[in-house]
């Protein structure tokens, strides 16, 4: 094999690789479940690729949705309570009345969200973007809470509440 051949096939391996899905610890059936509009408590959604899902009340309680993409989703009524949703991005969402309590949201993206009636009891909500997000009518949010996360001058919180902005 030539010098370019090699060249070729090892540019050819590096590109599959690069494109691969990832492989791991998602489970496929789960998510397939999920994105078939199926409660799944305590299932292991990583990485799981939901965007535009439309599914009111699932029960997500305790699952590990991880780097999940929730862009667009509505998904009113849904109990992500105990659920790891660190680094998920949900871009321009609809979470009303969802319950986060107990959720790890770390550097989650909640950017132009609405979040109205949605539950944060005891929620970590460190890093989490809420930039432009409508959750006036949130509850169980505290100040500590709001003071790890960021927001803009658009987002709308309840009465009494601040959120610093974002860098």
């Amino acid at each position: 094999m030539t010098p370019i051949a090699r060249l070729a096939a090892l540019a050819l391996s590096v590109a599959a690789l690069a494109t691969a899905a990832p492989a791991s610890a998602q489970n496929p059936s789960q998510i397939a479940r999920v994105r078939g509009g199926a409660s799944c408590p305590g299932c292991n959604l990583f990485q799981a690729e939901l965007t535009n899902l439309n599914a009111r009340g699932l029960n997500l309680s305790k699952a590990r949705l991880r780097q999940a993409e929730l862009s667009t989703v509505v998904m009113n009524r849904a109990n992500f309570s105990g659920g790891d949703l660190r680094d998920v991005n949900a871009y321009g969402a609809v979470f009303g009345g969802a319950r986060f309590a107990r959720a790890d949201l770390t550097h989650a993206s909640f950017v132009g969200t609405y979040l109205q009636g949605a539950n944060f009891a005891g929620a970590n909500l460190s890093g989490t973007n809420f930039s432009g997000a409508e959750m006036d009518r949130a509850t169980g949010l505290t100040q500590s809470q709001l003071n790890r996360a960021c927001g803009d001058d658009s987002t709308r919180l309840p009465r009494g509440l601040s959120i610093p902005g974002c860098r």
